[in-house]
Protein backbone atom coordinates (compact mmCIF):
# COMPACT_ATOMS: atom_id res chain seq x y z
CA UNK A 1 0.00 0.00 0.00
CA UNK A 2 1.27 3.05 -0.84
CA UNK A 3 1.02 6.88 -1.58
CA UNK A 4 1.94 8.15 -4.73
CA UNK A 5 2.29 11.49 -5.16
CA UNK A 6 1.50 12.82 -8.89
CA UNK A 7 2.61 16.36 -10.01
CA UNK A 8 5.89 16.70 -10.89
CA UNK A 9 7.72 20.41 -9.32
CA UNK A 10 4.44 20.39 -7.49
CA UNK A 11 6.32 22.63 -4.22
CA UNK A 12 5.96 25.03 -6.99
CA UNK A 13 2.91 24.61 -9.15
CA UNK A 14 0.01 24.19 -6.74
CA UNK A 15 0.98 21.69 -3.82
CA UNK A 16 1.28 17.90 -4.15
CA UNK A 17 -1.52 15.65 -4.62
CA UNK A 18 -1.11 12.04 -2.85
CA UNK A 19 -3.34 9.15 -4.29
CA UNK A 20 -3.40 5.84 -2.58
CA UNK A 21 -2.75 2.83 -4.74
CA UNK A 22 -2.96 -1.33 -3.65
CA UNK A 23 -5.30 -0.57 -0.62
CA UNK A 24 -6.07 -3.62 1.56
CA UNK A 25 -9.41 -4.93 0.92
CA UNK A 26 -11.00 -3.53 4.37
CA UNK A 27 -9.48 0.04 4.07
CA UNK A 28 -10.67 0.60 0.74
CA UNK A 29 -14.72 -0.63 1.93
CA UNK A 30 -14.49 1.43 4.92
CA UNK A 31 -12.68 4.65 3.29
CA UNK A 32 -15.60 4.63 0.24
CA UNK A 33 -18.23 3.83 2.58
CA UNK A 34 -17.52 6.72 5.03
CA UNK A 35 -16.41 9.10 2.18
CA UNK A 36 -13.70 10.18 4.30
CA UNK A 37 -11.80 9.95 7.61
CA UNK A 38 -9.47 12.06 9.39
CA UNK A 39 -6.19 10.97 9.79
CA UNK A 40 -3.71 10.96 12.88
CA UNK A 41 -0.16 10.50 11.47
CA UNK A 42 2.58 8.08 12.82
CA UNK A 43 5.25 9.89 13.87
CA UNK A 44 8.95 8.51 15.29
CA UNK A 45 8.13 9.70 18.63
CA UNK A 46 4.27 8.10 18.48
CA UNK A 47 0.58 8.94 16.72
CA UNK A 48 -0.09 12.89 16.73
CA UNK A 49 -3.14 14.73 15.52
CA UNK A 50 -3.43 16.21 11.58
CA UNK A 51 -5.62 18.12 9.66
CA UNK A 52 -5.39 15.64 6.85
CA UNK A 53 -8.16 13.92 6.00
CA UNK A 54 -8.32 10.52 3.52
CA UNK A 55 -10.98 10.34 0.99
CA UNK A 56 -12.79 7.81 -0.82
CA UNK A 57 -12.88 8.47 -4.82
CA UNK A 58 -15.75 8.40 -5.55
CA UNK A 59 -16.72 11.60 -2.44
CA UNK A 60 -15.19 15.24 -1.71
CA UNK A 61 -14.98 17.56 0.91
CA UNK A 62 -17.60 20.23 0.91
CA UNK A 63 -16.69 23.53 2.23
CA UNK A 64 -17.06 23.06 5.90
CA UNK A 65 -14.76 19.84 5.45
CA UNK A 66 -17.68 16.95 5.33
CA UNK A 67 -17.72 14.58 2.78
CA UNK A 68 -19.95 14.96 0.15
CA UNK A 69 -20.30 13.00 -3.16
CA UNK A 70 -18.02 13.58 -5.97
CA UNK A 71 -16.31 12.01 -8.77
CA UNK A 72 -12.83 12.63 -8.03
CA UNK A 73 -12.10 8.56 -8.93
CA UNK A 74 -9.06 8.33 -6.77
CA UNK A 75 -8.80 7.51 -2.69
CA UNK A 76 -6.78 10.07 -1.46
CA UNK A 77 -5.23 11.61 1.15
CA UNK A 78 -6.16 15.74 1.45
CA UNK A 79 -4.67 18.78 3.56
CA UNK A 80 -8.46 19.66 4.10
CA UNK A 81 -7.50 22.68 6.65
CA UNK A 82 -3.90 22.10 6.73
CA UNK A 83 -1.05 24.19 5.27
CA UNK A 84 0.91 21.29 4.51
CA UNK A 85 1.00 18.37 2.25
CA UNK A 86 1.00 14.87 4.35
CA UNK A 87 4.40 14.91 1.97
CA UNK A 88 5.86 17.43 3.69
CA UNK A 89 4.33 16.68 7.34
CA UNK A 90 6.44 13.44 6.80
CA UNK A 91 9.09 15.17 6.15
CA UNK A 92 9.12 17.26 9.41
CA UNK A 93 8.82 14.71 11.78
CA UNK A 94 10.74 12.10 10.16
CA UNK A 95 13.68 15.12 9.86
CA UNK A 96 13.90 14.49 6.12
CA UNK A 97 15.96 16.74 3.64
CA UNK A 98 14.33 19.29 2.03
CA UNK A 99 14.86 20.25 -1.42
CA UNK A 100 13.50 17.51 -3.46
CA UNK A 101 9.55 16.27 -4.28
CA UNK A 102 8.85 12.61 -2.71
CA UNK A 103 7.31 10.20 -5.81
CA UNK A 104 6.48 7.66 -3.45
CA UNK A 105 5.82 6.67 0.35
CA UNK A 106 5.11 3.40 1.49
CA UNK A 107 2.38 3.20 4.12
CA UNK A 108 0.44 1.19 6.50
CA UNK A 109 -2.89 2.07 8.11
CA UNK A 110 -4.24 0.61 11.52
CA UNK A 111 -7.65 1.43 12.26
CA UNK A 112 -7.63 3.72 15.87
CA UNK A 113 -11.80 3.59 17.17
CA UNK A 114 -14.29 3.99 14.95
CA UNK A 115 -13.77 7.62 14.00
CA UNK A 116 -9.78 7.57 12.82
CA UNK A 117 -7.36 5.84 11.26
CA UNK A 118 -3.48 5.90 12.12
CA UNK A 119 -1.28 6.30 9.03
CA UNK A 120 1.95 4.93 9.08
CA UNK A 121 4.44 5.77 6.58
CA UNK A 122 7.12 2.72 6.24
CA UNK A 123 9.43 4.10 3.45
CA UNK A 124 9.88 7.09 1.29
CA UNK A 125 11.56 7.14 -2.16
CA UNK A 126 12.32 10.74 -3.72
CA UNK A 127 11.59 12.13 -7.30
CA UNK A 128 15.04 11.74 -9.11
CA UNK A 129 16.57 9.01 -6.76
CA UNK A 130 16.83 5.47 -7.19
CA UNK A 131 17.13 4.84 -3.38
CA UNK A 132 14.21 3.37 -0.95
CA UNK A 133 14.57 5.46 2.50
CA UNK A 134 13.28 3.26 5.17
CA UNK A 135 11.17 4.59 7.96
CA UNK A 136 12.38 3.01 11.81
CA UNK A 137 9.11 2.36 13.53
CA UNK A 138 10.30 2.11 17.38
CA UNK A 139 7.88 0.16 19.52
CA UNK A 140 6.91 2.65 22.50
CA UNK A 141 9.43 5.24 21.63
CA UNK A 142 8.89 7.42 24.65
CA UNK A 143 9.19 4.42 27.40
CA UNK A 144 11.63 3.32 30.00
CA UNK A 145 10.72 1.37 32.48
CA UNK A 146 12.16 -2.22 33.69
CA UNK A 147 10.50 -4.26 31.19
CA UNK A 148 11.36 -2.22 27.91
CA UNK A 149 13.86 1.11 27.44
CA UNK A 150 13.31 2.95 23.90
CA UNK A 151 16.38 3.26 21.96
CA UNK A 152 15.42 6.91 21.76
CA UNK A 153 15.67 7.39 25.93
CA UNK A 154 19.67 5.27 25.67
CA UNK A 155 20.64 7.12 22.37
CA UNK A 156 19.89 10.44 24.21
CA UNK A 157 21.49 9.41 27.43
CA UNK A 158 24.33 8.05 25.28
CA UNK A 159 24.97 11.41 23.35
CA UNK A 160 24.41 13.12 26.51
CA UNK A 161 27.50 11.64 28.49
CA UNK A 162 29.58 11.87 25.36
CA UNK A 163 28.77 15.71 24.84
CA UNK A 164 28.79 17.11 28.76
CA UNK A 165 29.48 13.69 31.63
CA UNK A 166 28.80 16.50 34.46
CA UNK A 167 25.41 17.33 33.04
CA UNK A 168 24.20 13.71 32.75
CA UNK A 169 26.01 13.16 36.56
CA UNK A 170 24.02 15.64 37.84
CA UNK A 171 20.36 15.16 36.26
CA UNK A 172 21.56 11.13 37.58
CA UNK A 173 21.92 12.46 40.97
CA UNK A 174 18.85 14.54 41.10
CA UNK A 175 16.50 11.90 39.80
CA UNK A 176 18.13 9.20 42.23
CA UNK A 177 17.64 11.39 45.17
CA UNK A 178 13.96 11.60 44.62
CA UNK A 179 13.83 7.98 44.16
CA UNK A 180 15.89 7.21 46.85
CA UNK A 181 13.58 9.85 49.25
CA UNK A 182 10.46 7.90 47.84
CA UNK A 183 12.28 4.73 48.88
CA UNK A 184 12.67 6.16 52.44
CA UNK A 185 9.09 7.07 52.96
CA UNK A 186 7.03 6.21 49.97
CA UNK A 187 3.60 6.13 52.33
CA UNK A 188 3.62 9.71 52.85
CA UNK A 189 4.67 10.88 49.48
CA UNK A 190 2.38 12.61 47.15
CA UNK A 191 2.33 12.09 43.45
CA UNK A 192 3.45 15.30 42.99
CA UNK A 193 7.01 14.98 44.09
CA UNK A 194 8.19 13.41 41.31
CA UNK A 195 8.18 17.33 39.76
CA UNK A 196 11.73 17.63 41.59
CA UNK A 197 13.17 15.69 38.83
CA UNK A 198 11.98 18.13 36.44
CA UNK A 199 15.03 20.07 35.85
CA UNK A 200 16.84 16.73 35.09
CA UNK A 201 14.28 15.62 32.79
CA UNK A 202 14.53 18.52 30.86
CA UNK A 203 18.62 17.97 30.25
CA UNK A 204 17.40 14.63 29.30
CA UNK A 205 14.69 16.09 26.48
CA UNK A 206 11.81 16.07 28.20
CA UNK A 207 9.83 19.24 29.26
CA UNK A 208 7.16 19.23 31.36
CA UNK A 209 3.94 21.45 31.18
CA UNK A 210 2.87 23.36 34.47
CA UNK A 211 0.89 20.91 37.05
CA UNK A 212 -2.68 21.43 36.08
CA UNK A 213 -4.43 19.25 38.90
CA UNK A 214 -7.47 18.36 36.18
CA UNK A 215 -7.09 15.92 33.06
CA UNK A 216 -3.89 15.04 32.16
CA UNK A 217 -1.81 16.39 34.66
CA UNK A 218 1.39 18.24 32.44
CA UNK A 219 -0.68 18.84 29.37
CA UNK A 220 1.49 20.88 27.74
CA UNK A 221 4.52 18.91 28.13
CA UNK A 222 7.28 18.30 24.97
CA UNK A 223 10.14 15.49 24.22
CA UNK A 224 13.07 16.38 21.92
CA UNK A 225 15.08 13.41 20.90
CA UNK A 226 18.21 13.47 18.54
CA UNK A 227 17.50 15.57 15.42
CA UNK A 228 13.81 15.34 15.56
CA UNK A 229 11.39 17.97 16.02
CA UNK A 230 9.83 18.68 19.29
CA UNK A 231 7.06 16.81 20.10
CA UNK A 232 3.82 17.55 22.58
CA UNK A 233 2.44 15.06 24.48
CA UNK A 234 0.47 15.37 28.03
CA UNK A 235 2.33 13.38 30.51
CA UNK A 236 0.20 12.12 34.18
CA UNK A 237 1.91 11.84 37.21
CA UNK A 238 1.78 8.51 38.98
CA UNK A 239 3.16 6.98 42.00
CA UNK A 240 2.49 3.64 40.78
CA UNK A 241 1.62 3.16 37.32
CA UNK A 242 -1.08 0.82 37.64
CA UNK A 243 -2.79 3.43 39.02
CA UNK A 244 -3.80 4.72 35.63
CA UNK A 245 -6.47 2.95 35.42
CA UNK A 246 -8.97 5.58 36.56
CA UNK A 247 -7.69 7.67 33.63
CA UNK A 248 -8.36 4.38 31.30
CA UNK A 249 -11.22 4.61 32.87
CA UNK A 250 -12.61 7.81 32.78
CA UNK A 251 -11.16 8.88 29.05
CA UNK A 252 -12.53 6.71 26.65
CA UNK A 253 -10.59 6.64 23.73
CA UNK A 254 -7.66 7.57 25.14
CA UNK A 255 -5.34 9.91 23.30
CA UNK A 256 -1.35 9.83 23.26
CA UNK A 257 -0.14 10.17 26.44
CA UNK A 258 3.00 9.28 28.61
CA UNK A 259 2.75 8.34 32.24
CA UNK A 260 5.57 9.10 34.88
CA UNK A 261 5.84 6.85 37.15
CA UNK A 262 8.32 5.53 40.39
CA UNK A 263 7.30 2.64 39.76
CA UNK A 264 6.09 0.29 36.78
CA UNK A 265 3.34 -2.22 37.63
CA UNK A 266 0.40 -2.05 35.42
CA UNK A 267 -0.81 -4.91 33.66
CA UNK A 268 -2.15 -4.55 29.71
CA UNK A 269 -1.48 -1.32 29.37
CA UNK A 270 -3.64 0.47 26.97
CA UNK A 271 -1.83 1.40 23.32
CA UNK A 272 -0.52 4.54 22.68
CA UNK A 273 0.29 5.12 26.09
CA UNK A 274 4.32 5.17 27.25
CA UNK A 275 5.49 4.80 30.73
CA UNK A 276 8.27 6.26 32.05
CA UNK A 277 9.26 4.40 35.14
CA UNK A 278 12.14 7.48 37.22
CA UNK A 279 13.34 4.42 39.43
CA UNK A 280 14.84 2.55 36.60
CA UNK A 281 15.74 5.56 34.97
CA UNK A 282 17.77 6.65 37.81
CA UNK A 283 19.07 3.14 38.01
CA UNK A 284 20.81 3.31 34.50
CA UNK A 285 21.71 6.88 34.74
CA UNK A 286 23.83 5.87 37.67
CA UNK A 287 25.39 2.46 35.70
Amino acid sequence: MHLQQTKAGSLATGGPQYFFHNLTAPVKEYLRKRGAWPVILQTPYGIAESPFMAVGRDHKLSAKGKPVPGKVGHDRIQQAAGTQSIGEAIRHWYGLKHGHDFERIDVQVEFHGDDHFILIPTAVKMRGDDRVLTLERVREPLSFHRDYQSKFWREQIYAGRKRDPQELAWAAAQINRVVADHTAGAANILEADLLRATGALSSLGLQLGAYLGKGYDCRESRFQFSLLPEYPCPVEIKKRSRDFRYQMRKYDPLPRAVVLCMDHDIVNPPAHIDFIELRELGKFLRA
